[in-house]
């Protein structure tokens, strides 16, 4: 079966583009080829630097015979739709269709189309211009002498030469016919820039990959970077250190070389007093290079070492020292920066630095970070009874977890917000809890990270994040589809986890309030939309919990469930007991009490919500329905308002066996108007004691 081979070289492609753009031609290729019914065996995309390449093997060399019959017109029909037909069908004349005839319908013309199936090479050569011209990157340019003329190619950077090569192993593969452009399109690539520049000629995928390596070319991304960690590893081993591993900064590397050389470089040991974290944000960001861990400190703890790995694109005759030479000069100028950096910030304290929070404009319809500060402030220190928290401390560092903010180091580097506040805390002798809230108000910031425990940090974490839902409510800047450019979904997910973590009972509605007072206004007009957006991240929370979403719908159905940690354990409990034979059978029972409601109400004009007449319970099984309704309604109640939502569960399995005996001896819809009447009220005595523990009617049945 023939292979493609489609390689697209061009200048240096960003790391950061190189991944998706090898899916995105993948599947663009492939799925292209079977929507025109060419099936294959397997396909893989590749990218380095300088190239993307795609491999689609076992394609057939020409698409199926396609035969079929199209029915036309009945003999003797209108001059105009036999003539559609012919044209449709693709006929000159009546003559060249068939005549068939149908015991109820007549004589009827019939059309066989049979078109040959088209070399899959021919295909190749509509499909790939096409592909290549759209071609999805983030961000794309155009260059030389086309770039004037309009519909001219974009290309992520300027595209040099393509090879597209199709056929069988056993035969010599062509070069698939199209033109872009100017580019040069054949058999021909090039191997690394400066250690095999020359042209190389490739004919199918299985010459391409070993000419490549010959070329010191490494095609597979994984492989580079298996080649990186492991040489790493290896290299800090033989000194006695081990390798700081990061799997960000290690796929970000592997999209910068294609023959990854890995060296060791030093710098001075007295760079060590600075913290270890901006040591590594030092050397990752300036220089992408990995730090090393060297042996613990006196205290214990781990330390840094004086060394770090960095990855050359050359194989250097010196062996790499001087490339190593270079990197650490640069290391050691960035150091020095930080350090300096690191001993300017702690001459002044951190509440000296609040005036200048005044200046910072956090957002032109929200004020400053000074004003959000204070009432940041003034939110947690009202938080801090709620979950544990000493008020003076959350409100102490509250107010000073955003003065790192106009530190030299965090204006240099913005990623070490919050910690490198805990640690000019740390050093001006604020209490642990202060300092440590500082660093951790920020998160958690997304599902994997973790959860502050500390009090204190739970109190400003919780005021930060309510304070930035309530504002960009109260001005109507809320996430739409796909966007939400300030992260609420995120906000409200760690508000989500921070209350759960810490098992904190407060009212949504009172917290938004009080946000909202320290707006100068009120929450009425969007209070009820902002529970209903935690309602919906509590959907997806608990669904990556494995809890059904309708669940929290029934919860939050319910009047006032605005208790997070509340509607939590409801939904548990009642989850737990729709898992169970009574429960299962009591909502199938509530579903047949519900719909016979539903229609006779509609049909009657009116709803029959009066308490049941005890003097029309005729039947044994009524009367045992309204008994047991009346207690479980009642321990129900009892049960939730002690919060004891298992105990709620409890009560309502006790209808089981009334409700099922109900449903099989008694005629809902009498002949006696009475008797009928005061049965639909003993079926809406059923919903409503279920709406004591949730409204089931939001309760889906599938999958339970």
């Amino acid at each position: 079966m023939p292979d493609l081979l489609l390689e697209l070289f061009s200048e240096e492609i960003p790391a950061r583009m190189q991944r998706r753009a090898a899916e995105d031609l993948r599947k663009l290729v492939t799925d292209a080829l079977v929507e025109r019914g060419f099936l294959y065996e397997g396909a893989k995309a590749f990218a380095t630097p300088r190239r993307l390449a795609l491999h689609v093997a076992g394609l057939p060399p020409r698409g199926q015979d396609v035969r079929e019959e199209r029915k036309g017109p009945r003999v003797g029909a209108p001059e105009g739709a036999v003539q559609g037909f012919l044209k449709s069908a693709g006929l000159a004349s009546l003559d060249e269709a068939r005549i068939v005839s149908d015991p109820k319908k007549g004589e009827f013309y019939v059309a066989v189309i049979e078109r040959p199936g088209r070399e899959t090479i021919q295909v190749l050569a509509e499909i790939l211009p096409a592909i290549i011209k759209s071609f999805p990157w983030p961000k794309s340019m155009r260059w030389g002498a086309a770039s004037r003329e309009p519909g001219s190619l974009r290309w992520v950077r300027p595209l040099h030469s393509i090879v597209a090569s199709f056929g069988p192993e056993t035969e010599t593969p062509e070069v698939v016919p199209f033109a872009i452009d100017g580019v040069e399109i054949g058999f021909t690539t090039r191997g690394h820039r400066f250690l095999a520049p020359q042209a190389i000629e490739v004919r199918r995928f299985a010459d391409y990959l070993p000419a490549l390596e010959r070329a010191f070319v490494v095609l597979d991304a994984d492989r580079r970077k298996d080649i990186i960690l492991h040489d790493a590893r290896d290299l800090a081993f033989a000194r006695g250190l081990d390798l700081v591993e990061d799997e960000g900064l290690l796929e970000e590397v592997a999209g910068l070389v294609e023959w990854p050389v890995t060296l060791m470089g030093a710098f001075d040991e007295r760079f060590l007093a600075i913290p270890p974290e901006v040591i590594r944000a030092t050397i990752r960001a300036n220089q992408k290079c990995f730090v090393l861990r060297g042996s613990p400190g006196p205290d214990g703890r781990e330390r840094l070492a004086n060394a770090f790995i960095l990855v050359s694109n050359l194989v250097a005759s010196d062996g790499g020292a001087a490339i190593v030479a270079g990197n650490e000069r640069v290391v050691r100028a960035r150091l020095s920066d930080a350090a300096f950096f690191w001993e300017t910030d702690r001459k002044v304290r951190l509440e000296d630095r609040l005036p200048k929070l005044d200046s910072i404009v956090f957002h032109e319809k929200l004020g400053t970070q000074g004003a959000r500060v204070e009432r940041i402030a003034s939110l947690a220190r009202a938080l801090a009874p709620l979950v544990g928290a000493d008020a003076d401390l959350a409100e102490r560092a509250a107010r000073l977890a955003k003065a790192d903010l106009v530190t030299e180091m965090v204006g240099e580097f913005p990623e070490l917000q919050g910690l490198m506040g805990r640690y000019y805390a740390a050093e001006q002798g604020e209490d642990p809890a202060v300092a440590a809230a500082i660093e951790e108000h920020y998160k958690p910031l997304g599902p994997s990270d973790r959860v502050p425990s500390e009090p204190v940090s739970v109190a400003v974490a919780l005021a930060d994040k309510l304070d930035t839902l309530v504002g960009f409510w109260a001005i109507d800047e809320k996430p739409t589809g796909s966007k939400d450019p300030y992260a609420l979904r995120r906000a409200a997910l760690g508000v989500i986890r921070l209350i759960l973590a810490r098992e904190a009972r407060l009212s949504l509605r009172a917290q938004i309030a009080a946000a909202a007072s320290g707006h100068g206004q009120g929450s009425d007009a969007f209070a009820d939309d902002l529970i209903a957006f935690f309602a919906d991240r509590l959907k997806v929370y608990l669904r990556d919990q494995g809890a059904h979403h309708d669940l929290i719908d029934a919860v939050f159905a319910l009047p006032g469930q605005d208790d997070i940690l509340m509607v939590v354990r409801r939904v548990e409990a009642l989850g737990r007991f729709l898992d169970t034979e009574d429960g299962k059978n009591l909502l199938a029972g509530y579903r047949r009490a519900a719909n016979i409601l539903r229609i006779e109400e509609k049909k009657d004009g009116r709803a029959y919500d009066a308490a049941p007449d005890q003097a029309l319970l005729s039947l044994p099984e009524e009367a045992a329905l309204a008994r047991a309704l009346d207690q479980a309604g009642a321990e129900a109640g009892r049960a939730v308002a002690a919060e004891d939502f298992e105990g709620a569960m409890r009560a309502l399995s006790s209808l089981r066996a009334p409700v099922d005996a109900f449903f099989d001896m008694v005629t809902v819809n009498a002949d006696d108007a009475g008797l009928r009447a005061n049965r639909l009220a003993l079926l809406h005595a059923l919903r409503a004691a279920t709406r004591e523990v949730a409204d089931f009617s939001r309760i889906g049945g599938e999958g339970r």
